[in-house]
């Protein structure tokens, strides 16, 4: 069974969009079941890991604060948040991406009115001076684009613990080691400051395992530990950025 992210976007938890999305993603319209959900504080790791491959683009540090919620709640931090699904099912992909309709959302409304991002808007870049530089697409909600990018951002988001095991359709082992980290360094036992992400016992994704071995042995690892080490960061402390 296939399985897909979705993410409820800050700007359409601002504008009470919530129900009617949820409305339009049930699995009396999709035929797609819940796997995983969560209330996310999207801290800037995440986010930056999250839109990887848009780094050095001109609308990247607006994507960035916009997934983090500071655009939309710039002076209610308490807000800020973004919601987060795993669905399940056949053609999941395929299904969340067309009730999402086109990434611009003036393309959606001219090509897929009545979807979910034709009710998005597109919104100017300015710099320091006050010229336009570019725009960012506040488009309410992500799906994941293909199923490799969907196991990636599943990965990315959710431990394997936020799904029931029996629908767990990506390889899971129990970890042996303590693993920690601090400041971007990859560390096996604890410092001040430090966090735990894997404890003995704890049930991982394999290929975060995998990596983990790769970079302690000081190896290349597939992924960056920041992408590993995102997921077991969330809600983790209130004021982490």
């Amino acid at each position: 069974m296939e399985q897909t992210l979705v993410l409820i976007k800050p700007d359409a938890l601002k504008n009470s969009l919530t129900g009617y999305v949820l409305s339009l993603l049930s699995e009396f319209h999709t035929g797609l079941r819940f796997a995983g959900a969560k209330i996310v504080h999207v801290n800037r790791m995440l986010a930056e890991e999250h839109y990887a491959e848009h780094r050095g683009k001109i609308f990247y540090p607006s994507l960035i604060e916009y997934i983090m919620g500071r655009l939309h709640y710039h002076d209610e931090p308490r807000k800020r948040r973004v919601i987060a699904f795993v669905y399940q099912g056949t053609d999941a992909t395929k299904k969340m991406r067309e009730i999402c309709g086109p990434t611009n959302p003036h393309v959606a409304r001219d090509t897929r009115p009545g979807c979910v991002r034709s009710l998005g808007t597109i919104v100017p870049i300015k710099d320091a001076e006050g010229k336009i530089i570019g725009d960012r697409m506040d488009n309410l909600i992500h799906a994941s684009a293909n199923d490799s990018d969907a196991e990636r951002e599943i990965k990315l988001w959710f431990r394997p613990t936020d799904i029931p095991p029996s629908m767990r359709v990506y390889a899971t082992e129990e970890n042996e080691d303590y693993y920690y980290f601090k400041d971007g360094r990859l560390m096996l036992s604890h410092e001040p400051g430090g966090r735990c992400l894997l404890a003995p016992g704890d049930i991982a994704w394999r290929t975060d395992l995998e990596a983990l071995g790769k970079l302690r042995r000081g190896e290349e690892a597939p992924v960056a530990l920041e992408a590993v080490a995102a997921k077991y960061l969330i809600n983790v402390h209130p004021e982490e950025e």
